[in-house]
């Protein structure tokens, strides 16, 4: 953790940040192993949209819950914030609940998350796979998405001076990655499968003493993927990409986003720029967070909040009094 001196405005604008995730966190918590997917999910998009009136900014949401023709709150181009006087710029990349299901199942590693930026960009990445690879800052500048598994991981290995056989790396559980799990498992290295969650996933690489993951490998979604990438620059992790369209359908709306070459190889700094706030609050328990917990009138939270700027990470726990404010996710 870095010790640091910041504005006075940028630290409140950090702690205004947690407030957002912290509420979604709460809503969809209070759905957790009901098994209703559609309830988590609205329950910490409405509670997500609700507390961004409260901040003095002048967002615009570039990364949401999709089109305003497919979603009605935090929808790509929507307004969020207060929007007065001379109110900041920014630019607002949001996942209300990252991991729905595991959220609805009981399942470890849901979270809510938000990155902002004033200056720079994030990939303006619809809604389609990507594959990805992330890494800590031990194997920044090692690897390579056009390269094999095989070649990434003795790569990595290299990088941080250890084995093949002593790296652990996160793979989603879908059948699409049958070869990409076998190639791993023929190379030597550990492999965790997780059944969703792959941004908690990437940032995890980058607390491997706490977490054991070494590296992400494989194909998510795409817009996850440039959440994942603003925390991973936050702390000094790496990460690269490549699209993936399915169809002619999607090619046309990666265009109509501003990306020419969908193929291309995507590295951090395409994905994202400039500087960044990234903030997290943990759902349920998982290798970065720990879960809400409820208590007698109100709730306890744990969430991290980073900055690019001057790469600090602090990890905030909140008791929350439901009688002292307000409960947004009875929204």
């Amino acid at each position: 953790m870095v010790m640091t001196r910041e504005p006075a405005e940028e630290r409140n604008l950090a702690l205004d940040a947690v407030r957002v995730t912290e509420s979604a966190a709460i809503a969809s918590a209070r759905w957790m192993g009901l098994g209703d997917l559609h309830g988590a999910s609205d329950s910490a998009t409405r509670a997500m949209r609700a507390a961004f009136d409260s901040l003095e900014i002048a967002g615009n949401v570039v990364i949401g819950e999709g089109e305003q023709e497919e979603a009605p709150l935090l929808y790509v181009g929507e307004k969020v914030g207060r929007w007065q006087g001379d109110d900041p710029r920014i630019d607002v990349a949001v996942d209300p609940l990252e991991g729905v299901r595991m959220c609805a199942l009981g399942q470890p590693n849901a979270l809510s998350v938000l990155a902002m930026t004033r200056r720079g960009h994030f990939l303006k990445a619809p809604d389609m796979y990507m594959d990805k690879i992330a890494v800590g800052p031990a194997g920044k500048g090692a690897v390579d998405i056009t390269q094999s598994a095989t070649w990434n991981l003795h790569a990595v290995a290299d990088a941080k001076g250890v084995y093949v056989q002593d790296l652990t790396v996160c793979v989603l559980d879908r059948p699409r990655h049958e070869g990409l799990i076998r190639e791993i498992r023929e190379a030597g290295a550990r492999i965790k499968l997780i059944p969703d969650g792959d941004v908690a996933a990437a940032i995890a690489t980058c607390r491997e003493e706490e977490s054991g993951i070494d590296l992400l490998m494989g194909t998510g979604g795409a817009p996850e993927g440039v959440m994942a990438a603003a925390a991973l620059r936050c702390v000094g992790g790496d990460m690269v990409g490549r699209l993936r369209p399915r169809s002619q359908d999607e090619m046309e709306r990666a265009v109509r986003a501003g990306i020419d070459s969908p193929g291309d190889y995507l590295k951090l700094d395409d994905l994202v720029s400039g500087e960044i706030l990234f903030a997290a609050t943990g759902i349920t328990d998982g290798d970065l967070l720990k879960g809400v917990r409820f208590r007698r009138g109100g709730a306890v939270t744990q969430s991290c909040v980073m900055r690019s700027k001057t790469r600090t990470l602090r990890l905030v726990e909140a008791h929350h009094r439901f009688d002292q404010r307000p409960n947004f996710g009875e929204l």
